[in-house]
């Protein structure tokens, strides 16, 4: 049992639970019972745990681990689904999944990229890079895979479906490709590279069309936020920007910087749904979630006890999982943070007023110079409600002219 220290805020703290033999089970819920982020710790992988995904509408989870296997967990059992072996040789880097959620991509140390059927645990085809394979998506619509690898420091673009290897991108980056993700609307890959840029790579013009350039050391990760209107990237800086690529405001204002609080590399990320929220993993073993748009600090999420290698919000944004090298996945429930005292008294010394909803009744968070308007409704209802107050502005549009 964690000991509880009166100079310490515990949001979330950790306790294990050991079987009869020693060893510990599969998943259990493990928080104290005044905790006030709920933890999920799923055990099974005998080594570093280096991806995590939700899938199946956020009702499973998809893990790749340096123990050379691939795992699918049910969320709500913690029972393990499926446990994948015999295709790579070395340590998984990362771990993806389709949009249908019937094949998932893996790449590894054995510089092999291997697609697998989820349902029978088939290999339906693998490719090869020159050397380490670090990172691997597939696409939202499932039509291609990207991987990415060291040495030759290339992005290769694949045929989902047949394995055809597409278009071979030597020297993308002058050093390590350390990750690849697709935007949104498939139409560009990101890369992220050891020689401290990022890269926006046009699938239509075969050209690259962004070159982000500002952190003072390696960048690890990238995230683009659902409407493609914010892109961050993680850095062994210990900081994470935020470029408003829809604008290009970032040449000349400079991108945002979300700093502080991490004490080690910065080595994964992702946004909400929304965009509002960005959370990030450390190698000072954290977990951090973030208010984007102010630039600060929502909570601190602490009881892995190793580095954190990747982050992952769910579509409703309520949990984050965080896989750590303490070879577990950890599930952490967000859903009522905005109640938590610590995150209204951080808001609040930023100068931003704590409202509560007229409508569905949850505090949220408006800047004390927008009394101007309606504050009190927060955004999500406003966003609702858009389709029926444009409605009703035409309607009476409408009976004026009658």
């Amino acid at each position: 049992m964690t000991t509880l220290s009166e100079d310490v805020d515990y949001l979330a703290v950790d306790t294990q639970s050991e079987s009869n033999d020693g060893r510990i089970s599969a998943a259990t819920w493990e928080h104290e019972d005044l905790a006030q982020v709920k933890i999920r710790v799923f055990r099974g992988h005998t080594e570093s745990v280096n991806s995590c995904n939700y899938i199946d509408n956020d009702t499973k989870i998809l893990s790749g681990s340096s123990d050379k296997t691939s795992r699918i967990w049910d969320i709500n059992t913690g029972e393990l689904k499926h446990h994948y072996t015999g295709g790579h040789e070395a340590a998984i880097s990362e771990i993806s999944i389709n949009d249908n959620s019937r094949r998932f991509v893996s790449s590894g140390w054995d510089k092999k990229v291997q697609v697998w059927d989820v349902e029978t645990g088939n290999i339906l085809w693998t490719g090869r890079h020159a050397g380490i394979v670090t990172c691997c998506r597939f696409s939202h619509d499932g039509k291609l895979v990207i991987s990415g690898s060291d040495l030759d420091n290339t992005l290769k673009i694949w045929d989902a479906n047949s394995g055809e290897l597409l278009q071979n991108l030597e020297d993308m980056h002058e050093s390590t490709i350390t990750s690849c993700i697709f935007a949104p609307a498939d139409d560009k890959v990101v890369t992220t590279s050891m020689d401290r840029t990022s890269k926006f790579y046009d699938l239509r013009s075969n050209k690259v069309t962004i070159q982000l350039e500002g952190h003072i050391n390696i960048i690890a990760d990238c995230d683009i936020s659902f409407d493609e209107r914010k892109f961050a990237t993680a850095s062994w800086d210990k900081s994470v920007k935020i470029w408003d690529v829809a604008t290009g405001a970032y040449r000349t204002s400079g991108p945002g910087c979300l700093q502080g609080s991490h004490e080690g590399t910065v080595s994964c990320c992702q946004f909400s749904r929304d965009g509002l929220m960005l959370v990030s993993g450390s190698y000072d073993n954290t977990v951090v979630v973030w208010d984007v748009d102010n630039e600060m600090q929502k909570l601190q999420l602490q009881g892995h006890d190793d580095w954190v290698n990747d982050v992952c919000f769910s579509t409703d944004q309520n949990n984050i999982l965080s896989a750590s090298k303490d070879h577990t996945i950890r599930m952490w429930n967000v859903q009522d943070t905005e109640k938590i005292p610590v995150v209204l008294e951080r808001k609040k010394a930023m100068g931003l007023s704590i409202m509560k909803c007229s409508n569905c009744g949850k505090p949220f968070s408006i800047s004390q110079m927008d009394s101007f308007r309606d504050n009190t409704i927060c955004v999500f209802c406003r966003l609702q409600n858009r389709e029926q107050e444009m409605l009703a502005i035409m309607n009476s549009v409408k009976v004026d002219e009658d």
